[in-house]
Protein backbone atom coordinates (compact mmCIF):
# COMPACT_ATOMS: atom_id res chain seq x y z
CA UNK A 1 0.00 0.00 0.00
CA UNK A 2 1.64 3.89 -0.67
CA UNK A 3 -0.57 6.21 0.17
CA UNK A 4 -0.31 9.33 -1.81
CA UNK A 5 0.56 11.57 1.06
CA UNK A 6 2.67 10.39 4.36
CA UNK A 7 0.58 8.94 7.06
CA UNK A 8 3.20 10.73 9.33
CA UNK A 9 1.40 14.28 9.09
CA UNK A 10 4.25 16.74 7.43
CA UNK A 11 2.12 16.80 4.37
CA UNK A 12 4.42 16.13 2.01
CA UNK A 13 3.56 12.47 -0.15
CA UNK A 14 4.83 9.08 0.95
CA UNK A 15 7.11 8.69 -2.02
CA UNK A 16 9.03 12.06 -0.86
CA UNK A 17 8.75 11.65 3.07
CA UNK A 18 8.95 7.78 4.75
CA UNK A 19 9.00 5.88 1.50
CA UNK A 20 12.65 6.03 1.26
CA UNK A 21 13.25 4.96 4.62
CA UNK A 22 11.06 2.06 3.97
CA UNK A 23 13.03 1.30 1.24
CA UNK A 24 16.21 1.95 2.84
CA UNK A 25 17.04 4.60 0.59
CA UNK A 26 18.04 7.04 3.25
CA UNK A 27 17.67 6.32 6.98
CA UNK A 28 16.71 8.60 9.20
CA UNK A 29 18.35 11.69 10.79
CA UNK A 30 16.69 12.49 14.04
CA UNK A 31 14.68 10.68 16.43
CA UNK A 32 11.45 12.37 15.34
CA UNK A 33 12.31 11.24 11.75
CA UNK A 34 12.57 7.90 12.98
CA UNK A 35 9.44 8.24 14.81
CA UNK A 36 7.13 9.29 11.81
CA UNK A 37 8.49 6.81 10.04
CA UNK A 38 7.73 4.15 11.98
CA UNK A 39 4.05 5.38 12.92
CA UNK A 40 3.98 5.19 8.90
CA UNK A 41 5.34 2.10 8.47
CA UNK A 42 2.44 0.59 11.11
CA UNK A 43 -0.12 2.31 8.54
CA UNK A 44 1.64 1.15 5.26
CA UNK A 45 2.00 -2.42 7.09
CA UNK A 46 5.74 -2.89 6.73
CA UNK A 47 7.00 -5.52 9.68
CA UNK A 48 10.26 -5.41 8.32
CA UNK A 49 11.10 -1.64 8.75
CA UNK A 50 9.32 -1.93 12.07
CA UNK A 51 11.85 -4.71 13.29
CA UNK A 52 14.65 -3.19 12.42
CA UNK A 53 13.95 0.12 13.40
CA UNK A 54 13.53 -1.62 16.84
CA UNK A 55 16.71 -1.71 18.80
CA UNK A 56 18.82 -5.01 19.01
CA UNK A 57 18.11 -5.04 22.79
CA UNK A 58 14.06 -4.78 22.52
CA UNK A 59 13.79 -7.00 19.08
CA UNK A 60 13.86 -10.68 21.00
CA UNK A 61 10.12 -10.21 22.05
CA UNK A 62 8.88 -9.79 19.01
CA UNK A 63 9.94 -11.18 15.04
CA UNK A 64 9.09 -9.16 11.83
CA UNK A 65 5.92 -10.96 11.73
CA UNK A 66 4.79 -10.05 15.01
CA UNK A 67 5.37 -6.55 13.67
CA UNK A 68 3.23 -7.34 10.45
CA UNK A 69 0.48 -8.80 12.47
CA UNK A 70 0.47 -5.70 14.61
CA UNK A 71 0.77 -3.28 11.96
CA UNK A 72 -2.20 -5.17 9.95
CA UNK A 73 -4.53 -5.07 13.05
CA UNK A 74 -5.12 -1.49 13.42
CA UNK A 75 -6.47 1.38 11.45
CA UNK A 76 -4.52 4.07 12.18
CA UNK A 77 -5.67 7.64 11.31
CA UNK A 78 -3.60 10.53 12.59
CA UNK A 79 -0.20 11.13 14.10
CA UNK A 80 0.43 14.58 15.86
CA UNK A 81 4.17 15.18 17.56
CA UNK A 82 3.49 16.84 21.10
CA UNK A 83 7.31 17.78 21.36
CA UNK A 84 10.47 16.15 20.46
CA UNK A 85 14.16 16.53 22.06
CA UNK A 86 17.30 15.09 20.66
CA UNK A 87 16.47 11.32 21.95
CA UNK A 88 12.90 11.59 23.23
CA UNK A 89 9.81 12.14 20.90
CA UNK A 90 6.28 12.66 22.48
CA UNK A 91 3.48 11.54 20.36
CA UNK A 92 -0.35 10.96 19.78
CA UNK A 93 -1.29 8.64 17.50
CA UNK A 94 -4.83 8.17 16.72
CA UNK A 95 -6.45 5.12 15.82
CA UNK A 96 -9.69 3.49 14.95
CA UNK A 97 -11.11 1.49 17.51
CA UNK A 98 -14.37 -0.85 16.37
CA UNK A 99 -16.01 -0.75 19.25
CA UNK A 100 -15.25 2.11 20.91
CA UNK A 101 -14.33 4.46 17.86
CA UNK A 102 -11.38 6.72 17.53
CA UNK A 103 -8.88 6.20 20.67
CA UNK A 104 -5.25 8.09 21.37
CA UNK A 105 -2.06 6.34 22.24
CA UNK A 106 -0.52 8.86 23.57
CA UNK A 107 3.59 7.65 23.94
CA UNK A 108 6.62 9.63 25.26
CA UNK A 109 9.01 7.34 23.19
CA UNK A 110 13.15 6.62 23.87
CA UNK A 111 15.43 6.65 20.88
CA UNK A 112 19.28 5.82 20.82
CA UNK A 113 21.89 6.52 18.17
CA UNK A 114 24.06 4.02 17.33
CA UNK A 115 26.47 2.99 14.45
CA UNK A 116 25.17 6.08 12.28
CA UNK A 117 21.46 5.16 12.90
CA UNK A 118 18.58 5.50 15.00
CA UNK A 119 16.01 3.07 16.71
CA UNK A 120 13.39 3.09 18.59
CA UNK A 121 14.36 1.33 22.40
CA UNK A 122 10.68 1.78 24.33
CA UNK A 123 8.19 4.34 25.62
CA UNK A 124 6.17 5.64 28.56
CA UNK A 125 2.60 5.26 27.78
CA UNK A 126 -0.08 8.07 29.21
CA UNK A 127 -3.56 7.63 29.54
Amino acid sequence: MNPKNCPCGTGLLYKDCCEPYHLKVKTAATAEALMRSRYSAFVVAHGDYLFETTHLSKRKRNSKADYQKSAKGIKWLKLEIVSAEFDKVEFKAFYLNNKFGTEVLHEKSNFKFENNKWYYVDGQFYP
